[in-house]
């Protein structure tokens, strides 16, 4: 049966800039994206370095693959490519971004037991910020998610607040600085649920994901996605062809609608490049724990 958001939901989607939609992908294609991440990631030893294909934890090794991030996956497996035009999936984003939709990018967070590396606090839309802000991401869960295994966390309506700088001594780093920015981050939602949950967090949303301390893997499946009227700002990563070709649902505009949102550019760019874990390494202060820090403290 198709999921339709309900009133309720789409209006806490713009008042809060979160929702949870619990159990919304079947088994079939959960076990699918599953047996592809596990294929993706056993292959992971070939390499030693981060590269097109994967974010490495610091600890990997050839021996010992470590996978923080598998980078844009639906490029390497057409199983990942069926999942960002899920009909499930685009059904209940319909009514938050309008009919017609374009994809901005996919990624899948490792979040591997024991290590799996935090995430600072940041906004996607100091990543990429659009002519209008009718953007956001979705997360599939492909484990249960809890909150010992590091949930994405939201800031319940800071989408609706300032863009916060995420520079740090004059480059960006991909991350706010938790004492400068006065937010309170006792108040932030738990994004939880079981596998095949799908979280979704609009662009300005300020939101995180501690270290994942216990001894089950919190894979999360992101894409980005914007209302086909709002055009990225930083220009096309692809051709025009290939601009429209992403778009998932309803048509594609060469009418961009411009609103009046705030923006900061990513720029000068971050000195470590690749993904935000590498981009956050040039953060300042920092909120979260990293491993290195739970092991002195045991």
């Amino acid at each position: 049966m198709t999921r339709r958001l309900s009133p309720h939901e789409i209006e806490q989607y713009r008042e809060e800039g979160y929702l949870v939609v619990p159990e919304l992908v079947g088994r079939a294609r959960l076990a699918e994206l599953r047996r592809e991440a596990d294929r993706i990631v056993a292959e992971a030893g070939r390499v030693a370095a981060n590269d097109d294909v994967y974010d490495l934890e610091d600890s990997h090794s050839p021996a010992n693959p470590r996978v923080r991030r598998i980078k844009t996956p639906h490029r390497w497996s057409q199983v990942f490519l069926a999942a960002v035009s899920a009909p499930e999936i685009l059904d209940v984003l319909e009514p938050l971004l309008g009919p017609a939709i374009r994809l901005h990018g996919t990624k899948l967070n490792m979040k591997s037991a024991g290590y799996g590396a935090a995430v600072e606090w940041h906004q996607d839309w100091a990543f990429y910020p659009h002519t209008n802000d009718d953007v956001l991401a979705t997360g599939l869960y492909l484990d249960d998610c809890e909150e010992g295994n590091g949930p994405l966390m939201v800031l319940p309506g800071s989408h609706k607040g300032p863009l916060h700088d995420h520079h740090a001594g004059g480059f960006f780093c991909g991350a706010l600085d938790p004492v400068a920015s006065g937010l309170d981050f006792r108040r932030a939602a738990k994004l939880m649920g079981p596998a095949g949950s799908l979280t979704i967090h609009h662009v300005r949303a300020v939101h995180g994901s501690a270290l994942n301390t216990s001894n089950r893997p919190r894979r999360l499946l992101l894409h980005e996605y914007a209302a086909a009227d709002a055009w990225p700002l930083l220009g096309m990563r692809d051709s025009f062809e290939d601009f429209n070709a992403r778009v998932v649902r309803g048509q594609p505009t060469i009418e961009p609608r411009v609103a009046p949102v705030p923006v900061r550019m990513p720029l000068p760019p971050a000195p470590h490049q690749g993904s935000i874990y590498e981009n956050q390494k040039g953060a300042g202060r920092r909120f979260f724990s990293r491993l290195e820090e739970v092991r002195a403290a045991e």
